[in-house]
């Protein structure tokens, strides 16, 4: 049976690259079965990338039958993971975030957990020499995903160890970083095809903070005026999304890549006090800036009070 290789529900273009890295890594390098797969449809950067360097999509995996050999990437969290997660045969989890818990494997498994910007960054330095067999296709999708993931190496995520390996890749392929990292960026940025429920969930995760439920959604753009011309319609939506995702309160931050800040939605007094309290701004209005804050990893949710 084929290994299954998935990241996290609304895939991103780390979480979609790292599959499509991985499952090569595993059938060309490793002479084991492997399909990358997806958890949902793509944002229109990952699509971009996997256009430009001519991949083909992931199938979307509707259904995890018990048992199956799975490798997680880009993501630890039981919650952003297929419900019967814990049935399947776990037998690697390659990730860059902070471990959360309730995951459980069948036997002791291969976990790496690295502190670098993104998941594509770990598996480059984990196949070691390997890596200079990837063809032009699987080193444009890894150069892709750190320049996202490092939004263009603005984020405070980013490591030398991103950057070099970035730039390496760049070389290799003739690329130029910022007019490539712009383009994706400019994918990114067209949300006009995404309703306000699914720009709620495009980029998001669940997070726990003192027994209040929030879901943690950011949308990183070049152009922000976009997305805050709807900011009345998406926080109308906020309602629906919270009951259907049984969470207390959805939280908005709208990344600014180029300004390297965020605008934070604020729709009720409970957003108003987490403003307060996280990021100790006072609020007056709707919406609140945030100088510097671009990264939900490093930035929002570790700084998330009530």
């Amino acid at each position: 049976m084929s290994v299954q290789v998935f990241g996290h529900k609304s895939p991103d273009t780390d979480s979609t690259g790292s599959s499509i890295i991985w499952a090569w890594y595993l059938n060309e390098i490793k002479g084991i079965s492997a399909q990358a797969r997806l958890l949902g449809e793509l944002n229109t950067e990952a699509s971009f990338v996997l256009n430009r360097w001519s991949l083909e999509k992931p199938t979307i995996l509707t259904k995890l039958v018990d048992n199956t050999p799975v490798i997680i990437v880009d993501t630890n969290n039981p919650a952003e993971l297929p419900e019967n997660i814990n049935a399947a045969d776990i037998t690697a989890i390659i990730d860059h975030h902070k471990l959360v818990g309730g995951l459980e494997t069948k036997v002791p498994i291969d976990i790496t957990v690295r502190p670098l910007a993104c998941t594509a960054t770990i598996m480059y330095d984990m196949m070691r020499q390997d890596a200079y067999q990837m063809p032009e296709p699987i080193k444009g999708v890894t150069l892709s995903c750190i320049l996202s993931d490092t939004l263009g190496f603005r984020s405070p995520t980013t490591t030398h160890y991103d950057r070099d390996i970035a730039n390496k890749l760049a070389s290799d392929l003739g690329i130029d970083i910022p007019s490539y990292a712009s383009e994706m960026f400019q994918a990114k940025s067209d949300i006009s095809a995404f309703s306000d429920v699914e720009l709620l969930r495009m980029d998001s995760k669940k997070y726990e903070v003192e027994h209040t439920k929030f879901r943690v959604s950011v949308l990183e753009t070049t152009v922000p005026k976009i997305v805050l011309d709807r900011k009345d319609s998406l926080m109308a939506s906020m309602c629906d999304v919270a009951a259907e995702d049984d969470v207390d309160q959805v939280l908005l931050f709208v990344i600014d890549i180029l300004r390297k800040e965020a605008t934070f939605l604020v729709p009720n007094s409970l957003v108003k006090n987490v403003a307060k309290k996280s990021f100790g701004v006072d609020v007056s209005g709707d919406t609140v800036i945030l100088p510097g804050i671009m990264s939900r990893k490093k930035q929002i949710i570790p700084n998330l009070k009530l």
